[in-house]
C-alpha cells in the first residue's frame, strides 16, 4: 500500500504544476518576441519602406529639415533638396513645402536656408513655401498637416533620408496626410546603415507606443 501512495504523488505533483509551468512558457514565448521578433520585423519595415520610392503625383513635395550653417544647407540637407527639386521637376507635385526652425544662435531657419538654395537652383520661389517651425520629424509635419489643411492639400510626397521614410510616413499620415515617400538617392544621409536603420526603428516603435496618441489628440481636437 506505501509503496502505491508514493508511485502516485510525483505524478499528482507534477498534474497540479503543469498549469502554472504552461504559464510561465508563454511568458517566455511572449518576452522573447517581444526582445527578438519585434525589433527584427520593425528593422525589416524600416528597410524595405526605404528602398521604395513612391512618385504618386501629389499636391506638394515636402522636404523634412536638417542642419543649416548661416543659411549654407548642411550635406544633409542638400541631398534632401536635390532630390526635391528633381521631383518638381518631373511634375510629382506642383511645389515645394520646406521646413525646419532654427537652433539658439541661428540667423535664419532650415526651411528658409532650404526655400533659398531652391530658387538660386532655379525653382520659382513662388513654388516653394516655406514653413519655419519645428525641431523634429513630430512638430515639423504637424506645422506642414496645419499648413496643408489651410491650403485644402491633401498629399504630399515626403522626402528625407531612405531610413527616416517609415517614422516620416508614419506621422505624416498620423496628422491627416496621404503621405508617400520618396528618399534621397545620393549624397549625404542616402546610405542605409546598420545604425541607422536601429535608430529608426526605436524612434518609429516610440512614435506607435506614445507619440501617437498625442497626435491623435491633436487631429481630434
Amino acid at each position: 500500500m506505501t509503496s502505491t501512495v508514493d508511485a502516485e504523488t510525483p505524478a499528482g505533483s507534477a498534474v497540479r504544476r503543469s498549469p502554472a509551468r504552461r504559464v510561465l512558457r508563454w511568458v517566455l514565448v511572449l518576452v522573447l518576441v517581444g526582445v527578438f521578433v519585434v525589433p527584427l520585423a520593425l528593422a525589416g519595415f524600416v528597410v524595405a519602406t526605404a528602398r521604395h520610392d513612391d512618385r504618386t503625383t501629389t499636391d506638394a513635395v515636402v522636404v523634412l529639415g536638417a542642419a543649416q550653417f548661416n543659411g549654407r544647407p548642411s550635406p544633409v540637407l542638400e541631398a534632401r533638396l536635390t532630390h526635391a527639386k528633381s521631383l518638381y521637376a518631373d511634375d510629382v507635385a506642383p511645389r515645394i513645402i520646406t521646413v525646419g526652425g532654427n537652433q539658439p544662435g541661428d540667423i535664419t531657419t532650415e526651411a528658409q536656408a532650404g526655400k533659398d538654395y531652391l530658387v538660386r537652383a532655379g525653382t520659382p520661389s513662388a513654388s516653394v513655401t516655406a514653413v519655419p517651425t519645428g525641431n523634429d520629424t513630430l512638430s515639423s509635419l504637424t506645422a506642414v498637416a496645419a499648413l496643408m489643411a489651410d491650403k485644402g492639400w491633401t498629399r504630399a510626397t515626403i522626402v528625407t533620408d531612405p531610413a527616416h521614410l517609415a517614422r516620416s510616413l508614419a506621422i505624416a499620415r498620423a496628422l491627416g496626410i496621404e503621405a508617400h515617400g520618396s528618399g534621397t538617392s545620393s549624397g549625404s544621409g542616402s546610405t542605409i546603415t546598420a545604425d541607422y536603420v536601429v535608430r529608426e526603428s526605436a524612434g518609429l516603435l516610440w512614435f506607435w507606443l506614445d507619440e501617437r496618441r498625442r497626435v491623435d489628440r491633436l487631429v481630434t481636437t
